[in-house]
């Protein structure tokens, strides 16, 4: 006769262990409350194992051979560059991730989180069974185990029990294309490009997002010959048209073949790499040869397994699991609550808004009052060279909302620090017409995702231009022509006339 399984009650479940589901657990637990995070893979999720974390660790690498180039063309130091240590690149890369990884597991200890690892599906609306369940304890910063970690038979089940609700944050994966297999090899998605062997002499990158330019950017840094293209009539359609402009023209400047408004009709894989057919927005169809194809044209939910129905709850149309209360982030089922990628716009899906999520829900199940997410405040970030970096609405989008506004662009090289660094660039500006509130800020050049943060808060506090034209900008830097911008809408214009 079977025993029964016992069930582990506690305050909060937390399925999913990335950015939005290990900030959940922290600050639930910060508040007082018993809290089990529940991870079949690795606390930290894609933004820190196979994404944000690895990407921007290769794309400072990158920016460091370009320097070298600029040196010898620009600067007259006689600098060259001898080769691009792959191995040492990646151990680098990879010892950037385990430290951070292991802060994680830290931070999760200190806090008194309960890790459970293994697969998790739910059984109710307040109830989960984790199946597969590892005894790898998750280590601390000194490798001890996590205190709390739930342990017993290896492998096997638990079930648990929530009295304040449930968290789901199982995130994303690469959505991938009808014929097209990922071998990790030739044909490679984002999630594993960054791990196929070596370093390849050229690569098709298909989607023109965020994440297909960083890729199409990284490589063409590290030497090889890149296509680009991308099915919308832009790059980074998402983006104010004029990003898009900027930014096409900074990587068509570095050599990259962009094909915006073209489509993959054909693709063929070989012994020594891939042949691609597509048709560029003119009608042409051109044969494309590459030694990899990245694919990066979106991401998609992840609830295989999860058993929603159990719950009470089904994904909408495109996957998502839509909140019916977005203050609370709360589902149509009481107490079961979303956050990060499974989320649907307005949610953009990025590390930065997880964490904002993951704060609200804790704060809903503790009880504490909390403002909901101000998305429009939330920033975007693309972090290829040059740099895209904004927050609020495009030009179209305000006018589209039935704004009047008044626009503003100063291109970075109006000021000392652009000149100085000699990669062009913009900032634009989106107001209400008269002195209003502002819209948003788009930002393209050198650094920018560095300079975001005034912009962010420019608009998420619904300041005028008149606000900001009253404060002084360091001179010189680049963020003085973020500050330029705005005394010229104030009508106090120094430099633009």
């Amino acid at each position: 006769m079977n025993t029964p399984q016992a069930v582990d009650t506690t305050d909060v479940i937390v399925v999913g262990g990335g950015t939005g589901g290990y900030s959940t657990a922290l600050r639930t637990a910060a508040l007082g409350l018993d809290v089990v995070l529940v991870e079949r893979d690795k606390v930290g999720g894609t933004c820190l194992h196979r994404g944000c974390i690895p990407s921007k660790a290769m794309l400072h690498a990158a920016e460091l051979v370009d320097g070298i180039a600029e040196a010898r063309e620009r600067w007259g130091v006689k600098a060259t560059l001898d080769s691009v240590d792959w191995a040492a690149l990646v151990a680098t890369r990879d010892d950037i991730v385990t430290r951070n990884h292991r802060g994680v597991e830290g931070h999760l200890a200190h806090a008194g989180v309960r890790v459970v690892r293994g697969s998790a599906r739910l059984t109710g609306p307040r109830s989960v069974r984790v199946e597969g369940v590892r005894e790898d304890s998750a280590p601390g910063v000194s490798g001890a185990p996590v205190p709390g970690t739930l342990r017993g038979p290896a492998p096997g089940v638990r079930d648990l029990s929530a009295r304040r609700g449930i968290v789901l944050a199982t995130g994303s994966r690469p959505r991938t294309l009808p014929g097209l297999t990922p071998d990790g090899r030739r044909v490679v998605t984002s999630d594993d490009a960054l791990f196929a062997p070596g370093l390849p002499a050229s690569v098709l990158v298909l989607g023109g997002g965020a994440i297909g330019v960083e890729y199409a950017s990284f490589h063409r840094s590290m030497g090889a010959r890149v296509t680009l293209v991308e099915a919308a009539d832009r790059l980074v359609p998402l983006e104010d048209a004029d990003v898009s402009r900027h930014l096409t023209r900074g990587l068509k400047k570095r050599g990259i073949d962009v094909q915006a408004g073209a489509r993959l009709l054909d693709a063929e894989v070989l012994d020594d790499g891939v042949r691609a057919q597509v048709r560029t927005a003119r009608g042409e169809v051109r044969t494309v040869e590459a030694e990899r194809l990245l694919v990066a044209v979106g991401r998609v939910p992840v609830t295989d397994g999860l058993d929603l129905a159990a719950a009470g709850l089904a994904t909408d149309e495109r996957g998502f699991v839509a909140p019916a209360d977005w203050r609370r982030l709360e589902t149509a089922v009481p107490g079961v609550h979303v956050v990060g990628d499974l989320l649907p716009p307005p949610s953009p899906g990025l590390a930065h808004a997880s964490f904002a999520e993951g704060l609200l829900v804790a704060e809903t199940l503790a009880g504490v009052v909390s403002a909901p997410v101000d998305y429009a405040a939330v920033p975007r970030v693309t972090y290829s060279s040059p740099q895209t970096a904004a927050v609020g609405l495009s030009e179209a989008e305000a006018r589209a909302r039935g704004h009047e506004v008044e626009v503003n662009s100063m291109p970075l090289t109006a000021v000392a620090k652009g000149m100085v660094h000699g990669q062009g660039g913009t900032v634009k500006v989106v107001a209400e017409a008269g002195g209003g509130q502002v819209l948003g800020v788009h930002l393209v050049g050198p650094h920018v995702s560095e300079m975001i943060a005034e912009s962010q808060l420019i608009v998420g506090w619904d300041a005028q231009p008149d606000d900001v034209a009253r404060h002084v900008h360091a001179h010189p830097t680049l963020s003085e022509a973020v500050g330029e911008a705005f005394l010229t809408l104030a009508g106090r214009g120094l430099h633009q006339q």
